[in-house]
């Protein structure tokens, strides 16, 4: 990733990292662990992938318009396609497993610093909302300029309210060696103080001094690895190791799945912030009055989002009756609430929840119940986004499984076999190409096809138009694991 120095009037080079590898558990059912919260219209029509890289293009220099982005491995294709629409050249960079922001960062920071380059990297999630785009970049310019300067800089917000869901950052005194900053009300980093109690968060918003950590830090590549070298060596070596062992795959940069297994995992505030003092190192925290939300639980979306006149949020097929301060999202059916007062309801092809808005915190230790019975909703929707398209499980018993198949035009599905169950085919709309075993044939609308369990087979989408499918499974065993893929254009495992 090329980067460039400051330019002649001494403006740092910007370089953007997103990191996308969040899982959204205190948003579900909406939110989960295949297609989390960042990959979702959770606001709107964008998701807030889409708006964050859309923020950030505001952020182009002449000197530099690219960006990279950290994802999960399983979160690729979807990702690739969200940013597709942005003005910035994006580098994806693929961790084949969660190791928490401080290793994301610092691979990203070894990937920015290829050459001469020693950018400063805006580093911030992919799931957070920021209403004002011009504020937003106005702070991260205050910031880029102390950083520049060799600062850690985090971007602070002055608290509105109490609020016990957030970590907080004491600040110390205003800084006033630069014109930037000073005319921000950038202030001394003295500490991060976790998630306290309600009472410790009442003094911390009556005192002034506390502000909300936003998570959005601003650090140049080379400062951020002397930092974290000095402070966790054991991840600097480990993502060393995976960074040098891993390389490009088409647009996007695969970590090495064994070297990075064997990072520590740990936060960027743990790792670094909160030990700042002893690197050496000197920290800096710029107020964002940006209308900035982690947008972290469902009261945090339903305090975001513009209310009618009873103060309630609703989006889709909603109809409210003497009913207040409630939260109501529905992806497909009627939804009716009744004299109901501080509710969430969010209900989706196959789940719905239904909570008060002050236990908004608690939906993840609910999803941690659902993953230990071992049920699919903690980690997928009935729709099921592939590279190829998707495809939506209507219908499911102990031996039998009906899917809505569609398939983007000229996208293939891998050549594959399956040992514990057959597929029947049945073309809606559109024509298909497809090989069975010693075959290859088309198929068009109200034709079908049957492929017996252990043959090879594949599905291609030869048509201008979406090719719509109906499939019918029937088998002993129906788990997505029972594939064996022979050849894949997505970069998926093949057998050998």
């Amino acid at each position: 990733m090329q980067g460039t120095q400051p330019d002649a009037q001494g403006a740092p080079d910007i370089l953007p990292v997103v990191l996308a590898g969040g899982s959204g558990t205190r948003l579900w059912p909406l939110s989960r662990e295949a297609h989390p919260k960042q990959l979702i219209g959770l606001l709107g029509e964008r998701s807030l992938l889409e708006s964050t890289v859309a923020r950030l293009d505001s952020l182009a220099r002449p000197s530099s318009n690219g960006g990279l982005l950290i994802c999960a491995h399983e979160h690729r294709f979807m990702v690739a396609d969200q940013i597709r629409a942005s003005s910035r050249h994006w580098q994806v960079m693929v961790e084949p497993a969660g190791r928490n922001t401080a290793p994301a960062l610092t691979l990203a920071a070894m990937r920015a610093s290829m050459g001469a380059s020693d950018p400063v990297l805006v580093v911030m999630p992919a799931d957070h909302a920021v209403l004002d785009t011009t504020a937003f970049a106005c702070a991260v310019e205050a910031a880029a300029r102390l950083a520049q300067q060799g600062r850690i800089v985090a971007l602070g917000v002055v608290p509105q309210r109490v609020e016990t869901g957030y970590g907080y950052i004491e600040t110390g005194a205003a800084l006033n060696g630069d014109e930037a900053a000073r005319a921000a009300g950038s202030r001394e980093l003295c500490r991060f103080v976790e998630k306290p109690p309600r009472e410790i968060a009442e003094a911390f918003v009556a005192g002034g001094r506390h502000w909300w950590n936003s998570g959005i830090f601003v650090v140049r590549a080379s400062v951020w690895l002397a930092a974290i070298r000095a402070l966790r060596a054991d991840i600097a070596l480990a993502c060393d190791e995976a960074y040098r062992k891993g390389g490009a795959e088409g647009a996007s940069w695969r970590i090495d799945a064994e070297s990075f297994l064997d990072c520590p995992s740990d936060s960027i505030d743990y790792a670094v912030m909160e030990r700042l003092a002893e690197s050496g190192l000197q920290g800096a925290v710029v107020p964002l009055a940006a209308g900035w939300s982690d947008v972290g639980s469902w009261d945090a979306v339903w305090n975001i989002l513009p209310k009618d006149e009873s103060g309630n949020v609703r989006r889709g097929d909603v109809l409210l009756e003497d009913t207040s301060r409630t939260y109501v999202h529905s992806e497909g059916r009627l939804v009716a609430c009744v004299g109901t007062q501080d509710l969430i309801v969010v209900e989706t092809a196959d789940a719905v929840l239904v909570a008060d808005k002050s236990r908004a915190q608690d939906v993840k230790s609910l999803v941690g119940r659902i993953r230990e019975g071992e049920r699919t909703e903690a980690a997928h929707h009935r729709k099921v986004a592939r590279p190829w398209g998707y495809y939506d499980s209507i219908e499911r018993g102990s031996r039998y499984q009906v899917k809505r198949i569609v398939v983007t035009p000229g996208a293939t599905l891998s050549l594959q076999l399956h040992y514990h169950r057959s597929e029947h085919w049945i073309v809606v709309s559109g024509t298909a190409r497809v090989t069975r075993g010693d075959e290859v044939f088309l198929l068009s609308e109200n034709q079908s096809t049957y492929v017996p369990e252990g043959v090879k087979h594949r599905l291609e989408n030869v048509g201008l138009m979406p090719l719509e499918m109906i499939e019918v499974q029937c088998g002993s065993y129906l788990g997505e694991d029972d594939i064996v893929r022979f050849e894949d254009n997505y970069g998926r495992d093949v057998e050998k």
